[in-house]
């Protein structure tokens, strides 16, 4: 993540959001040729009400300490909703960042094994990286990445399998992306979240893309479509739910619906061996 330090996290933050804002979108008009994307700096700054040379100076890191008048500013002209709000802000420090998260080891209490276990649905625990930290038989069964061991971004991005499984990639990796940047918050120079944006930015160009737009969202859960092997497509709920500081994922269908009555099936056929 080097170009994002800790000086200037709020400069590569508002370079890549006004990237993203056309000159309709904010009101102005076309203006002919434009040799970047999206506003230019004087435009964002005649916009929120500020000198150009002083948001020149908010994207360079000369200052870090913007009031809270100007960020609302910037939010509105960058057409920001109110995650994206509270992460811009959050980028501004107001004293020395805390590092009690850093270096700690995520384990899994043996009560949560007990509940996967008992669960009866797809479920498991990830950690704040997305790694897979525990799962359940039939989790594993619905996908095979999902196994201690395995990242779910990496899979995302760099297993075919996963990414044929996945009924609509384009869109769950854009939201898996902006989800794993607001799980790296202040953090962004933990040595994991380091390993692993180096690993997928050199093997991905769809991570570098979706990287680079700063993109920010919450996937406590929602409702997502996958094609398994065996028993088909599947329309699935996803559940995130937090849990000593790790995360508890359990998928499951409507009652009475044709992916419940697949799920069943899956877990008949999970509890007879493994499926692949």
């Amino acid at each position: 993540m080097s170009d994002e330090s800790n000086e200037n996290r709020l400069g590569a933050y508002l370079r890549a959001r006004r990237g993203l804002v056309s000159p309709e979108q904010a009101g102005l008009p076309p203006g002919g040729f434009r040799r970047v994307p999206g506003l230019r700096r004087e435009e964002v700054a005649m916009l929120a009400g500020i000198s150009a040379d002083y948001y020149l100076r908010l994207e360079r890191g000369r200052d870090a300490h913007p009031s809270g008048q100007v960020l609302d500013a910037l939010a509105r002209v960058l057409r920001l909703d109110d995650v994206e709000r509270d992460y811009l802000r959050g980028l501004v420090e107001t004293g020395p960042r805390p590092r009690t998260r850093q270096g700690i080891v995520e384990r899994v209490p043996a009560r949560l094994h007990e509940l996967l276990a008992g669960i009866g649905l797809p479920a498991f625990i990830e950690g704040r990286a997305y790694d897979v930290l525990a799962a359940n038989e039939l989790a594993t069964a619905l996908s095979p990445r999902i196994r201690p061991g395995e990242n779910r971004l990496r899979s995302l991005f760099l297993d075919p399998e996963e990414q044929s499984f996945q009924k609509d990639w384009a869109a769950s990796s854009a939201e898996f992306i902006a989800a794993f940047r607001q799980s790296v918050g202040d953090d962004n120079d933990d040595p994991r979240f380091v390993e692993l944006v180096g690993e997928l930015s050199l093997s991905s160009g769809r991570f570098r893309e979706l990287w680079a737009r700063h993109d920010v969202r919450m996937l406590e859960g929602g409702t997502t479509t996958v094609d398994h092997p065996v028993v088909g497509e599947l329309r699935l709920h996803r559940d995130k739910l937090p849990v000593e500081g790790l995360i508890l994922v359990i998928y499951y269908a409507d009652a009475g619906s044709e992916s419940a009555e697949k799920l069943e099936l899956l877990a008949s056929l999970a509890a007879q061996g493994p499926l692949v």
